[in-house]
């Protein structure tokens, strides 16, 4: 489905060139306007204070590591599939499921032997954590998940290998951790869940070329070329923090972006430029800190 905010009306093919130029920037300009004002309006973030669920036991190269697994009511759950729709997704390698995680800051704690050790503290939403319970398929992915991101958050290798503690739902003490107040949009929503169908209408989609480049210290810009499409219409485009996700008409294009900085994705706008068949995206930045 389009979003009809983040598309705007198509630039005129009778318009000239200059003239389309300036309205983009006119465009930009506004979208950066607007997140100055949304940065002043908005808190970027609120406190939460997780509740404990279970530990797991691992390794790094500097020791003994633990991982609280908790769960609080502020956390947006991920999509409602059953875990047959899931594993379908999985096997083919689809990036469109996400589970939101809070992941916490590491705290130097002690083992039940007295030795030192460091714990983390990975908060989902409790809905999700009460039926992730009933499942060992859940629960591992969750794990495996949580390792990945806190691996890739604080640049350690973990060891896959860890087992559960018994009688022991947390490590030390869990701590408040801070969330953004504003929940990113759920990028897995664009489109159906994947079926036999599907798959082979994937296969024909086309990834279009993209390009990137920053405008301004808080301002993001990005064009992506559809030389087979003369509109926007049925086009379908969904922006998260730090994702960009463009579905085309017809099953002609597909393009799932990851992009390293933090996007205002309620401030982005868009438009498709008809002579040149390209659709312009104009993504103003958050700021650094949360």
């Amino acid at each position: 489905m389009a979003d009809s905010k983040l598309l705007v009306p198509e630039l005129g093919e009778a318009e000239k060139m200059g003239t389309e130029t300036e309205r983009f920037e006119e465009l930009l300009l506004q979208a950066s306007k607007e997140l100055q004002q949304a940065q002043t309006s908005r808190p970027e973030s609120t406190q939460i204070q997780p509740q404990p669920g279970f530990c797991i036991k691992t390794n790094s190269s500097e020791g003994k590591v633990f991982i609280n697994i908790c769960h609080s009511p502020s956390i947006p759950p991920p999509a409602d599939v059953t875990e047959d729709e899931l594993l379908q997704m999985l096997e083919e390698d689809q990036a469109g499921f996400r589970i939101p995680m809070s992941l916490g800051e590491p705290h130097a704690e002690l083992d039940a032997k007295g030795q030192g050790c460091t714990a983390y503290d990975v908060a989902v939403n409790s809905d999700f954590y009460r039926r992730m319970q009933n499942s060992d398929f859940l629960r591992e992915l969750v794990v495996t998940i949580a390792r990945e991101g806190l691996e890739d958050k604080y640049s350690l290798q973990l060891n896959p290998e860890w087992r559960m503690l018994k009688n022991r739902p947390f490590l030390g003490s869990i701590s408040q951790q801070n969330i953004r107040s504003q929940q990113r949009p759920r990028i897995q929503e664009l489109g159906n869940l994947y079926t036999p169908d599907s798959l082979r209408l994937e296969e024909r989609r086309e990834k279009p070329h993209l390009n990137l480049w920053l405008e301004a210290p808080d301002l993001l810009l990005a064009e992506i070329d559809l030389p087979k499409l003369d509109g926007a219409l049925g086009l379908s485009l969904e922006i998260g923090e730090n994702r960009l996700v463009m579905g085309g008409p017809q099953q002609l294009y597909h393009l799932d972006a990851y992009i390293p900085l933090r996007i205002n994705s309620r401030e982005s706008k868009a438009a498709f430029h008809r002579k040149r068949k390209q659709l312009m995206v104009a993504m103003p930045l958050l700021s650094v800190a949360s």
